[in-house]
C-alpha cells in the first residue's frame, strides 16, 4: 500500500532582483499569462495549464555565472524550451531581452541568459 500523500508540482520558482521585471521577460518569451501579480511575487501560467513559472524578488540575489568556474556563483537550475526553428527562436529570445551565452556546448542547443542571468536552453 502506498502511503505517500498526494503531491502536485505547481511551479518552478526563479529568484530575481525584481520579480515583476523577470516575469515580464518570460511573459514576452513564452506568451504565458500572469496569475498572481504582487510586487515581490509573480506567477505565469501556460495556455495548457500544468506547472507554471513563479518569480520571487530576492534582495540578496547574486547573478549566476555560465559556465561557472571554481568559486563563482553557479546556476541551481535551468529551463529547457523545445523549439521548431532554433535560429528563429534564438533571434526572438534576443529581441525580447535574452542574451546568447558565449559558451555553447552543443550544436542543436542554444544557451541563453535571461535578464537576471539565469541560463535557459532552446533546443530542437
Amino acid at each position: 500500500m502506498d502511503k505517500r500523500p498526494r503531491l502536485t508540482m505547481t511551479a518552478t520558482v526563479l529568484d530575481a532582483p525584481d520579480a515583476r521585471e523577470l516575469a515580464a521577460f518570460y511573459e514576452r518569451l513564452l506568451g504565458w499569462s500572469r496569475g498572481e501579480d504582487e510586487s515581490d511575487w509573480v506567477t505565469l501560467v501556460g495556455p495548457e495549464g500544468g506547472a507554471g513559472l513563479s518569480f520571487q524578488t530576492e534582495p540578496a540575489y547574486v547573478r549566476p555565472v555560465w559556465p561557472a568556474g571554481p568559486g563563482e556563483p553557479q546556476m541551481m537550475a535551468h529551463l529547457d524550451i523545445k523549439v521548431d526553428d532554433l535560429e528563429a527562436a534564438s533571434a526572438y529570445a534576443v529581441s525580447v531581452g535574452a542574451t546568447v551565452a558565449d559558451f555553447q556546448p552543443q550544436d542543436d542547443v542554444r544557451v541563453h541568459l535571461d535578464p537576471a542571468g539565469h541560463p535557459f536552453c532552446l533546443y530542437l
